[in-house]
């Protein structure tokens, strides 16, 4: 059955592929899986209609058939278990690949999007100046024991998983604080993720909805 996602109608990245709709795009991508998307606008997230779907008014979320889910971790998990391509045949690799996918989002993530986030909420703030080193500390501390458990493998885990998926888009969320840069082992795996055709594929299809609205 072909699955229907939501997208931003006019997301703020502007087309680069940051939008959580990717992650989702990717592993669709990645499963030779075709999908629909549904184009929302920040008023139509907020109706009954939408809210039905996603509880907290945001995006993506995935229908397909009767089954309805939100949260693009969860999207991914039931992507990666129900299609061919995002998780290993071994049975105790594939645990290990669920395991990073839920360390990308619950202890990767949240400093780095502190960390972004502060610059749009606090940066008239007479904070701002001393805050923004002990967030880009926070975020080091886990650059540092990533580079440290990545070494020189290709993946986190033998071969390319839905937890380097989920990690790769993750840290492509500090591309313009020059902390990556910092970390060549970090910055050529990101590559190599994004480098990948099913990567390229999603992130043109993006990005063509940005380009369809600023034609």
């Amino acid at each position: 059955m072909r699955p229907t996602i939501t997208a931003f109608a006019q997301s703020p990245d502007q087309g680069q592929g940051l939008a959580r709709d990717m992650r989702v795009r990717w592993a669709l991508e990645e499963a030779d899986q075709p999908y629909d998307v549904r184009l929302v606008s920040f008023e139509e997230m907020k109706r009954p209609e939408h809210l039905a779907l996603h509880p907290f008014g945001q995006i993506p979320t995935y229908e397909e058939g009767s089954l309805v889910l939100f949260e693009s971790g969860a999207i991914l998990l039931h992507i990666a278990a129900h299609r061919p391509g995002l998780l290993p045949d071994d049975p105790d690799a594939r645990e290990r690949a669920i395991g990073w996918l839920f360390a990308a989002l619950n202890t990767v993530e949240p400093p780095i999007v502190e960390r972004e986030q502060v610059e749009y909420t606090e940066a008239d703030r007479s904070w701002y100046a001393a805050r923004l080193p002990l967030l880009d500390d926070r975020v080091r501390v886990r650059m540092n024991q990533l580079a440290g458990r990545l070494a020189d493998a290709e993946w986190l885990d033998e071969g390319f998983s839905v937890g380097d998926l989920m990690m790769v888009m993750v840290l492509r969320r500090l591309e313009g604080t020059n902390i990556l840069e910092d970390y060549p082992t970090l910055s050529d795996y990101v590559a190599r993720g994004t480098a990948r055709p099913a990567y390229q594929r999603a992130f043109a299809a993006q990005r063509a909805v940005f380009e369809g609205l600023s034609s």
